[in-house]
């Protein structure tokens, strides 16, 4: 299963500055609203736009800014005008998987079996064990982070690696730990509670306690990594969109022998100051056509939580564009 992303390269005619100011919005609004609709990324100077993500994605993104660009011409476009011809245009239709995903061996734990659920999350599954370097690009609630968590659990339960590595920027902390009361591990606390949640349910309380005491399990900063090199590692970045170029760039010149590394984040909830480009957005323009690295794409359409949830999602975009 090839989890490379696909690359499309548009150039949209005439040449028309108010006209492509009408078509990205305010600050890039209008193509911020198509990637969270299509699980692609957008990259744009003057009227030549980049689109990267799993191809139907992209190919429907393609149509869509085509689509907008006429209509572009009448004046500036709203973002309930956007949100209309996303759902009028029938991406959903094109993103619909012409058949059921190839079975894909469930994360097998001491505590059970965790089995994907859909295409994307197939895929996601099989880059991880496949490849050494692996991306999860989408937004919350379409288990990036838990399957990353459960396929390093049974990494290190099979001895395919000796440690795990749990690493997060803490941008809401300005990643300036000291002032914050507690050892580094109860600083870093607040920011890597979803992949606590994670292995406790795959591992057991107790266990994750003890494998933590003995430094099996390690929790960092990212702000905190450099200058290491991690060998026999399962090492996971979450929330990776609030890096910088700079950190992810180290981050990922950290990876030692025997180790895999798994980045997930959503490149359109970025936390950074504006000015700032997100390393994640960055790093897929950068690695996607380097051998051994494997993306997955998430959309809405993959959300797994509660069913409301899913609705939850819809209904904020619906708000937003409204």
């Amino acid at each position: 299963m090839n989890t490379r992303p696909a690359s499309i390269d548009l150039t949209l005619e005439p040449f028309d500055n108010p006209r492509l100011a009408n078509l990205c919005g305010p600050m890039n609004a209008h193509l911020r609203q198509v990637e969270r609709r299509l699980g692609v990324e957008i990259n744009n100077r003057g009227n030549r736009f980049s689109i990267i993500g799993e191809a139907r994605s992209a190919e429907a993104a393609a149509a869509v800014l085509r689509d907008l660009y006429a209509n572009a011409e009448e004046g500036a476009l709203t973002a309930s005008q956007v949100h209309l011809h996303l759902q009028e245009s029938g991406v959903d239709r094109l993103l619909e998987s012409p058949q059921e995903p190839a079975t894909v061996e469930p994360v097998r734990t001491r505590r059970g079996k965790v089995r994907p659920r859909g295409r994307v999350q197939a895929e996601y599954v099989e880059a991880i064990r496949g490849s050494d370097l692996s991306f999860g690009i989408g937004p919350a609630g379409t288990g990036k982070t838990y399957l990353a968590v459960a396929c390093a659990v049974e990494a290190l339960e099979q001895d395919l690696v000796r440690r795990l590595v749990l690493v997060r920027p803490a941008v809401e902390a300005g990643e300036r730990l000291g002032f914050l009361p507690g050892d580094l591990a109860q600083k870093v606390d607040p920011y890597l509670r979803p992949m606590y949640d994670a292995l406790f349910e795959t591992m057991g309380f107790e266990k994750v306690e003890r494998l933590m005491e003995r430094n099996v399990i390690e929790v960092a900063p990212l702000a905190y990594m450099r200058g290491r090199t991690l060998n026999d590692s399962f090492v996971i970045l979450d929330e990776a969109q609030n890096t910088t170029v700079e950190q992810m760039k180290m981050f990922l010149t950290r990876i030692g022998f025997g180790s895999k590394a798994v980045v997930t984040g959503d490149v359109t909830q970025t936390d950074l100051p504006p000015n700032r480009t997100s390393g994640l957005r960055h790093v897929i323009e950068v690695l996607r056509e380097v051998e051994g690295v494997r993306f997955a794409f998430f959309t809405a359409r993959d959300v797994v939580r509660h069913p409301l949830v899913q609705r939850i999602v819809q209904a904020y975009e619906s708000h937003e564009a409204a």
